[in-house]
């Protein structure tokens, strides 16, 4: 029943994360650079990280990759997956570390940057071309956008962690 229930609780956090992917494709910010987005469906893969485990987080990263690979294409989905997988070791070597006292919103920062910084990279490997130019642009994004998550995440981790 245990592998059931986890099971289930992927399924759903699954479909969390691709509605907040669709939201924040349908949210327009005048002035936002290209390529950089809200990163709201990470505030699902920081619970199943934190509140599951790595498995989970790492599982579901590979899953918005695939479903990323069906809607938008394979260049989509190896940026996805770059960024995710970047994103969610880092986290989960911090995360462990965390007795050395990283917030919430420094763990999602330090996420972010490594989201980018994994785009980068499959930008570089898929293009080969180097970006250099764009990396203070998804530096200084993530910084932004990994606090507002964060911040967020912050404010409901309290009653998330009941959903368990």
């Amino acid at each position: 029943m245990k592998d059931t229930r986890k099971t289930a609780f992927l399924g759903l956090f699954f479909a969390l994360s691709m509605a907040f992917s669709y939201l924040e494709a349908m949210v327009v910010i005048p002035g936002l650079p290209p390529g950089v987005k809200l990163g709201l469906s990470n505030i699902v893969t920081m619970y199943c990280l934190f509140f599951l485990g790595p498995k989970p987080a790492y599982l579901l990263t590979v899953m918005k990759a695939l479903f990323t690979a069906l809607t938008r294409g394979p260049v989509a989905a190896v940026m996805s997956l770059a960024g995710g997988l970047c994103s969610i070791t880092l986290l989960t070597l911090l995360h462990q570390r965390k007795k050395g006292g990283f917030s919430y919103v420094m763990l999602s920062v330090f996420g972010a940057v490594a989201h980018n910084v994994g785009q980068l990279l499959a930008a570089r490997w898929v293009t080969s071309v180097f970006l250099y130019y764009y990396i203070p642009v998804l530096l200084i994004a993530g910084v932004a956008v990994g606090t507002m998550t964060g911040i967020i995440f912050t404010a409901l981790a309290p009653y998330l962690k009941n959903i368990k």
